[in-house]
């Protein structure tokens, strides 16, 4: 079954379970994704936009595009750079050391990007986040938007907490574990990805996440 069956099928799971989740979904039509296997650019690009706003994290990812030989620095390139350059391009001080320690677990293998997408949600973001400067709301955005897992609820997402909030008429925003109770009491089980796409669309706020979202 391609992506966007899936996604068909997974709205079809929170209509049936959640009628004010049917409301949205009737309100905002069919969602999209569109998963990816750049994954070590996603990561990266997320990593150099952390804190910035979109435009400015564009101008400075591709100001360290332009660093490669051939192109995006790839991780060999990047442990052996020196910090100047990166800095030039727009790096902080700590995103270089994020940036270099992406790279290095890449290189030995601590972040085995050829077969990451085997791995079950629980484990992928251990490893991710193992990774300086990345954390679960990445590893979140990751699985969503570059492995198209459905079943993935960005508990930290700012977003899916208003949206949560707005939709539902709840009196403040909802913590991780509200949210999740939220989630299992109104039968979104194994569609949580896609009742966030729809708690996004509600506020028109999908997620500023260079090189993880399409």
């Amino acid at each position: 079954m391609d992506i966007a069956d899936r996604l068909r099928a997974a709205e079809k799971h929170l209509a049936a379970h959640d009628p004010v989740m049917a409301g949205a979904i009737k309100a905002h039509g069919p969602v999209e994704l569109e998963p990816h296997t750049d994954y070590y650019r996603a990561l990266a690009s997320s990593v150099i936009g952390q804190q910035l706003s979109v435009k400015a994290a564009a101008t400075i990812r591709d100001r360290f595009a332009a660093l490669g030989a051939g192109g995006f620095p790839l991780p060999q390139e990047v442990v052996v750079m020196a910090d100047e350059p990166m800095r030039t391009a727009g790096l902080s001080r700590a995103k270089v050391a994020y940036v270099k320690d992406l790279a290095g677990h890449i290189i030995d293998g601590r972040l085995d990007l050829a077969h990451i997408a085997e791995l079950p949600n629980e484990e992928l973001v251990v490893r991710l986040t193992d990774v300086k400067g990345i954390g679960e709301w990445t590893a979140h955005m990751f699985l969503i938007f570059c492995l198209g897992r459905l079943d993935v609820l960005p508990v930290g997402d700012l977003g899916v907490r208003k949206g949560m909030q707005a939709l539902y008429g709840l009196p403040e925003l909802p913590a991780p574990v509200e949210m999740r109770r939220l989630a299992d009491a109104k039968g979104w089980n194994g569609c949580e990805s896609v009742a966030s796409l729809y708690l996004w669309e509600t506020l028109d706020n999908a997620p500023a996440t260079p090189g993880l979202s399409s």
